[in-house]
C-alpha cells in the first residue's frame, strides 16, 4: 500500500483543526509558507492541500489576505437595485449599508485607449481615450461584486469628476458625478445574463473558477442628447445576489 500523498496529510489536519472547533469561522489559518515549514513540504503542497479544502468549502482564498475558515451559515441574499435616490453617493454602498453590511471597496483608475467593444458601447471610436476604473465590493469584508467601468474623456477629461474616486467629487456614483458637469442620467441600460465566473473574476471573487454569477452590461445616456456617457461589466455572485428592478409605489403618490 503506497503512503497518503502529503498535500492530503496536511489536508487531513486542517480539517481536523476546523471541524474539531479548533480554529473557528472566519479565522485566518497559516500562510502557504507557514504551513511548508511547520510540515516540512514545498509550498506547492500546502498550496494543493488548500485547494482540497477550498472545494470541500471549508476554506476560503482572499487574495491578499490569506486563507480563512469558511463559514458554514448561509450568506445573507443581497438585493441589487438599478439606482439609488440623488445625493445617496454610491450606489453600491448605500445598498450594502441599507442591507445592514458593513460596505467597502477596492478601486484603481487609469487612462486607457477604448478597445472595439467599449468604443462601440460609449459611441466613439476605437482607440479614443477613456478613463478606466476597476472595483471589487466588499460586504463585511467578503468581496460580492466586481465593476469594470469607462468614461469617454471626451466628456469628463476637463472637470472634476474625471477620477471616479479621487478629488472633491470623487465616490458618489456616476449619475452624482455626471450632474456636476450638468449632464442627467437618468436610469442606465441594462442587459443582465446568467453565467460561470472566469478564472481571472473567480479570483478576484475570492470564489472557484466556474461558480455561477450575474453579469450586468451597463450604460449610462445623457438624457438630453442620447450620448454614452458612462458604460460599465458588473459581476455579482449568483450565491448572494438577485436583481430587483422597477419601483414600488408610494401610497397616495400621483
Amino acid at each position: 500500500m503506497t503512503d497518503t500523498p502529503p498535500y492530503l496529510r496536511i489536508a487531513d489536519e486542517l480539517r481536523a483543526r476546523i471541524l474539531d472547533g479548533g480554529v473557528v469561522a472566519g479565522e485566518r489559518l497559516p500562510s502557504i509558507s507557514e504551513l511548508a515549514e511547520e510540515f516540512g513540504y514545498s509550498g506547492g503542497v500546502a498550496q494543493r492541500a488548500y485547494g482540497i479544502l477550498i472545494e470541500e468549502n471549508l476554506v476560503v482564498a482572499r487574495p491578499g489576505a490569506g486563507y480563512f475558515v469558511q463559514s458554514q451559515e448561509a450568506p445573507q441574499v443581497l438585493v441589487r437595485h438599478q439606482r439609488v435616490r440623488p445625493g445617496q453617493g454610491s450606489p453600491v454602498r448605500v445598498m450594502l449599508v441599507e442591507q445592514g453590511m458593513d460596505a467597502s471597496r477596492r478601486s484603481e483608475s487609469a487612462t486607457a485607449r477604448a478597445d472595439a467593444v467599449v468604443a462601440e458601447r460609449l459611441g466613439i471610436a476605437a482607440g479614443e481615450p477613456v478613463v478606466h476604473t476597476a472595483y471589487v465590493h466588499l460586504a463585511d469584508g467578503v468581496p460580492v461584486q466586481l465593476t469594470d467601468s469607462w468614461e469617454p474623456m471626451a466628456v469628463t477629461g476637463n472637470s472634476l469628476i474625471v477620477l471616479p474616486e479621487a478629488g472633491p467629487h470623487g465616490g458618489i456614483g456616476v449619475a452624482d458625478r455626471m450632474a456636476v458637469i450638468g449632464i442627467e442620467v437618468g436610469l442606465p441600460v441594462e442587459r443582465v445574463s446568467a453565467r460561470q465566473a472566469t478564472r481571472q473574476e473567480a479570483q478576484r471573487l475570492a470564489v472557484q473558477p466556474g461558480a455561477v454569477v450575474l453579469a450586468v452590461e451597463r450604460t449610462h445616456y445623457d438624457r438630453s442628447t442620447g450620448r454614452p456617457v458612462e458604460t460599465a461589466d458588473i459581476v455579482l455572485l449568483g450565491s448572494r445576489w438577485i436583481a430587483e428592478y422597477g419601483i414600488r409605489p408610494e401610497p397616495g403618490a400621483p
